[in-house]
């Protein structure tokens, strides 16, 4: 942290590994301080001992949307006025469409989507009365370009991406920011131990999505990205006076994302004479 900056006051979501680790361990090393969210009670002294004074641990579920707005204003009451949210707890559901229950598309996003919800409308009234605060919802290159076996966590990151950005145009004239942070693949446990994988059940996708999902299992832990390096880009996006609206995180997410977008544009441009046919004659 440069020797005039402030330090700021961080609230970051699933902080027990991942980015959500990286990220809190590289603020705290720069003298920020970080108030860290996990789900079980005993790991909180380990995180706290990342940092004693500046690192503060509370157990929270973000779906417990009550237990998140009374621990948003407690932060707010007992350790300061939170500058930055980073909303990163979440996780990856791979399945076929057709084999994956409703119960688990619905703990997707209740998880996904609406726990990241409830953190923002928690934090809005505080970063609004301030006229200061910059939000950072981690989606995903997910978000953005679909994979075979993973429709409903595309459809929960696509979702993040919307909110974020319609959320930005929103409070931008509030001096508060929001940036859908979109990585590629990291080597987090995302893939492995973090995955939930739906049963498999229909014998006619076994040809197309096994190796499918062997591949994807056999590549957890050697992806492109660095998570180091992804916690100093996030805390970039903290400081700077112009933040993006989205801000893709690796070289395979760059990639994926822009043959997405000339895919898209290839659509276009073959059915426009089609979209214009609809509108109303002059």
């Amino acid at each position: 942290m440069p020797a005039n900056a402030q330090p700021l006051t961080i609230f970051i979501t699933g902080v027990s590994t991942g980015f959500g680790r990286s990220l809190a361990a590289h603020a705290l090393s720069e003298g920020h301080r970080v108030v860290g969210t996990l789900r079980k009670a005993d790991a909180c002294a380990a995180f706290e001992a990342l940092a004693p004074g500046r690192a503060f641990a509370r157990v929270l579920d973000v779906n417990d949307h009550e237990g998140v707005y009374k621990t948003v204003a407690e932060v707010e009451a007992s350790v300061g006025a939170i500058d930055v949210l980073v909303n990163n707890a979440g996780y990856g559901l791979e399945g076929l469409f057709e084999e994956t229950p409703m119960d688990e598309v619905r703990r997707q996003f209740e998880t996904n989507v609406f726990g990241a919800i409830a953190m923002m409308q928690a934090v809005l009234p505080y970063m609004r009365a301030r006229r200061a605060g910059r939000i950072l919802n981690v989606t995903s290159m997910a978000g953005f370009a679909t994979f075979p076996g993973l429709s409903f966590y595309h459809g929960s990151k696509f979702a993040l991406e919307g909110i974020s950005e319609s959320l930005g145009k929103e409070v931008a004239h509030l001096g508060i920011h929001v940036t859908a942070v979109a990585p590629g693949g990291f080597r987090t446990d995302w893939a492995g131990r973090s995955m939930i994988r739906a049963e498999r059940k229909i014998a006619d996708y076994d040809a197309f999505f096994t190796p499918l999902r062997e591949a994807r299992a056999a590549r957890s832990g050697k992806q492109l990205g660095d998570p180091e390096k992804a916690a100093r880009a996030m805390l970039e996006v903290m400081t700077v006076a112009n933040p993006p609206a989205h801000l893709l995180l690796g070289s395979d997410a760059l990639q994926r994302v822009g043959e997405k977008i000339t895919a898209l544009q290839a659509d276009i441009d073959a059915w426009e004479a089609v979209s214009r046919s609809t509108d109303v004659d002059a």
